[in-house]
């Protein structure tokens, strides 16, 4: 099975494959080591010699290595598992394989003994670069340098030699005759008769514009997707802000939210809106802004507990306007249908300190105490209501009268049983 060279890359149609390390443990005891099996082919696919991963993990794990190139057995000594070194692998593949500029394994390693310098360059995008020799595995590289390193000096002196014949060529040439040399024949054009340009209709430049655009969008796509969360949250960020500077945020909620599911940051919306959207005037904002947070928030418990965090947030920083009121925000927003009642409920239980610090967290919570109060005693009355509905539905009967056009329900009072009869006296009979 292969994997990415480059194993942040997650697309599957990445062009830079290696085989994934096979590892096999042999012996017992003090006589234990790890044979990578396919050592040679990993290497390959990484153009470096099979030596060089080898000795990486002897640096990195404190072990002695041993290399057998006639039986292509490449040895760590100790009990190492596959998983492990595959992941010890990309920190070699990071240091002493890819492109430092543009991230592609296309480099080739330069050795110069005399200076004791690894020099680093790639075919890919031009980058020429010193690596940093302070690891272990530099001192080696050093001593054994790549073998197509020592055919590059080959090739440089050769193209230094053909330099010299050259310009020893064309001193004597200078005296020679040339009037042996011939001009090369008219070609003969007359069989030109297809048009192989393109279109440049108003039409065709449309279309080829439009195919231009959705490619450069699919490919913004996925290089969004491939960032940290961090930075996709401080792109959705940037967007928004954007949109309020601009003056469009009041009819932008459904780009935001778009953009919010294009970077898959959406449960964390309603950070980065409270954060942009409220200040201490939170009570008219919670109104004028109501579309924009029930988007986020409609039926996704998730995006209302980030609701809760950018709201305690917000108070950290209008402390002394917002701390006096969070039972009315709170209360706001519930009633906004922003914030559902179990999970106000189950953010009243437990005081964290994700967002603010935990001195500042409780006092919240003890502001917010009446409120909570409030949402328990109303949620006890409903169950109480209820049960009670349910005793009356039991007593309720439909009644048909044939004179009525409607049915009438009639609520029935159970039956009292009737008083004890009196003492039959059997002797009287």
């Amino acid at each position: 099975m292969s994997v990415n060279v480059n194993r942040n890359v997650s697309d599957q149609f990445y062009r830079y494959k290696m085989p994934r390390l096979i590892a096999k443990v042999e012996g017992k005891g003090n006589g234990i080591k790890t044979v990578i099996v396919n050592m040679v082919d990993v290497a390959k696919a990484l153009n470096r010699p099979p030596t060089y991963p080898t000795k990486y993990f002897g640096c990195e794990l404190g072990a002695q290595t041993q290399f057998d190139a006639k039986n292509d057995r490449y040895i760590v000594n100790g009990s190492h598992e596959a998983n492990k070194l595959q992941d010890m692998l990309d920190g070699f593949i990071r240091k002493f394989v890819l492109c430092p500029e543009c991230d592609n394994p296309e480099t080739d390693l330069h050795v110069n003994p005399k200076k004791q310098t690894i020099g680093n360059s790639c075919k890919a995008c031009g980058y020429r670069g010193m690596l940093d020799t302070r690891h272990k595995l530099c001192t080696f590289i050093l001593k054994n340098p790549p073998e197509n390193d020592n055919g590059s000096v080959k090739k440089e002196k050769e193209k230094k030699n053909r330099k010299k014949d050259k310009e020893n060529g064309s001193a004597s040439g200078d005296t020679a005759d040339h009037g042996d040399i011939d001009a090369p024949e008219a070609v003969d054009r007359d069989d030109e008769d297809e048009d192989w340009a393109e279109e440049t209709t108003e039409e065709a430049q449309r279309r080829r514009m439009e195919e231009i655009s959705n490619h450069a969008k699919n490919l913004t796509l996925t290089e969004d997707l491939e960032k940290t969360l961090e930075e996709r949250v401080n792109l959705f960020y940037s967007f928004v802000k954007q949109k309020k500077e601009d003056g469009a945020i009041d009819s932008a909620d459904k780009e935001i939210l778009a953009e919010a599911e294009r970077l898959d940051v959406k449960a964390m919306g309603p950070l980065i809106l409270s954060e942009l959207l409220f200040d201490e005037n939170i009570r008219d904002q919670i109104k004028k802004y109501k579309r924009h947070f029930l988007r986020f928030c409609h039926n996704n418990k998730k995006a209302q507990k980030y609701l809760l965090g950018g709201f305690e947030c917000l108070v950290k920083l209008h402390q002394a306007q917002l701390l006096p009121r969070v039972a009315i925000v709170l209360k706001d927003l519930y009633d906004a249908d922003l914030l559902e009642e179990d999970v106000i409920l189950a953010w009243a239980e437990k005081v964290s300190k994700k967002y603010v610090s935990k001195e500042l967290a409780k006092e919240i919570h003890a502001k917010a105490a009446p409120f909570v109060k409030w949402l328990k005693e109303a949620e006890e009355e409903s169950e109480g209501s209820e049960e009670e509905e349910g005793e009356d539905d039991e007593n309720v009967e439909v009644v048909y009268s044939s004179s009525a056009r409607e049915l009438k329900v009639e609520t029935v009072k159970s039956e009292k049983p009737d008083k004890e009869e009196d003492d039959i006296d059997i002797d009287a009979i």
